[in-house]
Parts: C-alpha cells; sequence; structure tokens
C-alpha cells in the first residue's frame, strides 16, 4: 500500500493539484471522482513516466475505494475557499449517493 507520506505522494500532488488552484473546481469533475472513476487520473499517471506499473496499480486501487484519497492530494496546494466549498460539495454528494444507488 502506498504510504500518503511518500514522495510518490507527494510527485502525485504536484502532477494534479494545479488543476484545483485558484477555485479552478468543477462539480462534474468532484461527481466523476466521488462514483471512484479514477480512470482519468490513473492514465495521466501511467503517461507521466514517473511511477512504475505496481506504484500505479497501488494508487489506482485505493483511490478507487476511497476516492476522497485523490481528492485530499488534488487540493493539496488549493487555497482555502476551494477546499471548503469542495468540502461542501463532496459531503453533499455523500448524502446523496444512498439515493444514486438505489435508483
Amino acid at each position: 500500500m502506498m504510504n500518503p507520506h511518500s514522495t510518490s505522494w507527494d510527485y502525485v500532488a504536484a502532477m494534479f493539484s494545479y488543476e484545483f488552484q485558484g477555485g479552478g473546481i468543477d462539480y462534474d469533475t468532484l461527481e466523476t471522482l466521488h462514483r471512484g472513476d479514477v480512470h482519468e487520473w490513473v492514465e495521466a499517471l501511467e503517461h507521466s513516466g514517473l511511477f512504475d506499473r505496481p506504484t500505479i496499480a497501488d494508487a489506482e486501487a485505493q483511490w478507487k475505494h476511497r476516492p476522497r484519497l485523490l481528492l485530499d492530494i488534488l487540493l493539496l496546494d488549493a487555497d482555502e475557499m476551494t477546499r471548503k466549498r469542495c468540502d461542501m460539495a463532496w459531503s453533499s454528494l455523500d448524502r446523496l449517493a444512498p439515493f444514486a444507488q438505489s435508483g
């Protein structure tokens, strides 16, 4: 399992966190992440050439099981307001998830 304090996570955060800086958050992206659809992010790791296959597979498994881990990485360098907006949206998705699964 990838240690959340490892250098690998730092590289992942550096690759992705720019997308969430300055309030640049897209609700559809949050919804996709919340569902555990992490394909786009895993593919970016594969194409970066920075990670070996076991590291990528480990990240993918963890993100699918606990997508909030990926969100936390994405928000690492985001401003406080962006983090709060994302946290509120994520909480909203948590509340709606049982209805979406039953429908």
